[in-house]
């Protein structure tokens, strides 16, 4: 499955605030500097959607707050399922 996520960094805590039409917008717990704040998305949405960290991948975006995300490891169905379950 591929989503597009609008990550907002320097959080208390990682979470999903919500949906936004088809982008999902994530508060990450790490600073925007040398790549912590992706890393800290990626197992974030990993731990989020059930499946390891090497099943979420950026695709594009990963210099700036728009990012395309693919995550796979689980069936198409059940991923659809839990974004449908974001407000």
């Amino acid at each position: 499955m591929i989503i597009r996520v609008r990550a907002i960094p320097n959080a208390k805590h990682s979470e999903v605030m919500g949906r936004v039409g088809s982008v999902v917008r994530v508060r990450v717990a790490a600073p925007a500097v040398h790549g912590k704040a992706n890393e800290e998305l990626i197992e974030f949405l990993a731990e989020f959607f059930g499946v390891k960290s090497r099943d979420v991948a950026i695709l594009q975006g990963e210099k700036g707050k728009e990012k395309t995300v693919e995550i796979s490891g689980r069936p198409e169905h059940e991923l659809e399922e839990i974004m449908d379950a974001i407000p």
